[in-house]
């Protein structure tokens, strides 16, 4: 199962966290930009170039640090298709240096729809009476917000080319609490969504014990946090918000099971723009984010020994 293969990837680096790459042209150093401006102009195709370049620095500095990373496809769609096309680079080239990519693009729709979405992201399209793959990614986030019927055909997916999904449950932002607080039956709707993705999950538990069904829970809502990893024992919890969102390692610590697993902490900003902070260098940026990245991993460990 492919949570198997992101939890060996944890275990062997010692480190629940995931790099977000989440870029946005203003995040890459003045002198990238300033070398795809002279060749390309002040255009779309100028900063999508400008992001790979950043993109790849990232990777190549933290990918013996960290397991996995986690773009996020609206960055890269806001640039076009010369953005997808980047974002198309970057799974490709995370995925060279060994790394698990979770796909961020929250994706869902019902019937044919959702078919279509998973083969995009997570099986194969049929051309011709051939397979071939479109995305590379291990893993994407999905919105349960249409039922099962919408669902469905990620799992299917997932049990047939050894791909996972983390469904949204209790997300960082906010206002999450508008929807995902209400109370139905006795039970907030995010309770109730955690039912379903441990019967979503059944069918796809791993040799870890833990589903390739998992559950996006922000770093941000500890308690409920607290909550859902009892209602959802088998699920590997996805965890954003933690730093620039304001999540703490001790609220992170609230989505790990007593066996240390259970979740992966994602961290974007704080990593992509270490180097505006302090003392460093525009070019020191992939420097910077490496040693934010270490900082993270101590972090988490000062805190998971305990678990």
């Amino acid at each position: 199962m492919s949570i198997d293969i992101l939890i060996e990837k944890i275990k062997k680096k010692d480190n629940p966290s995931v790099v977000g790459l989440d870029p946005v042209v203003s995040y890459v150093p003045q002198y990238i930009r300033e070398k795809y401006y002279k060749q390309y102009g002040k255009s779309i195709r100028a900063a999508a170039e400008a992001i790979w370049e950043f993109n790849k620095g990232i990777i190549d500095a933290v990918y013996d640090i960290v397991p996995a990373v986690k773009p996020q496809s609206a960055y890269y769609e806001m640039y076009g298709l010369a953005g997808e096309e980047v974002l198309s680079r970057t799974i490709s080239y995370a995925k060279e240096k060994g790394l698990y990519v979770i796909l961020d693009v929250k994706r869902n729709d019902i019937g044919s729809t959702a078919e279509a979405y998973s083969r995009a992201y997570l099986g194969k399209v049929e051309i011709e009476g051939e397979l071939f793959d479109a995305t590379s990614a291990d893993c994407i986030t999905v919105n349960p917000y249409l039922g099962t019927d919408g669902v469905a055909p990620f799992v299917k997916d997932c049990k047939q080319y050894a791909k996972s999904i983390f469904v949204l449950v209790k997300t960082s932002n906010p206002t999450s609490g508008e929807l995902q607080d209400l109370v139905a039956d006795g039970e907030h709707i995010y309770e109730k969504v955690a039912h379903l993705v441990n019967k979503w999950g059944g069918e796809v538990i791993g040799e870890s014990g833990y589903s390739s069904v998992g559950a996006v829970v922000g770093a941000t809502y500890p308690e409920q946090a607290e909550i859902l990893r009892k209602l959802m024992p088998k699920a590997y919890f996805l965890v954003p918000g933690y730093g620039a969102q304001g999540g703490s390692a001790k609220d992170v610590a609230k989505s790990f099971n007593s066996d240390g697993l259970g979740a992966i902490v994602n961290s974007s900003r704080a990593i992509m723009c270490a180097y505006q902070k302090g003392d460093w260098k525009e070019e020191e940026y992939a420097q910077a984010a490496r040693a934010e990245a270490v900082r993270m991993k101590n972090e988490l460990g000062s805190v998971l020994q305990y678990c």
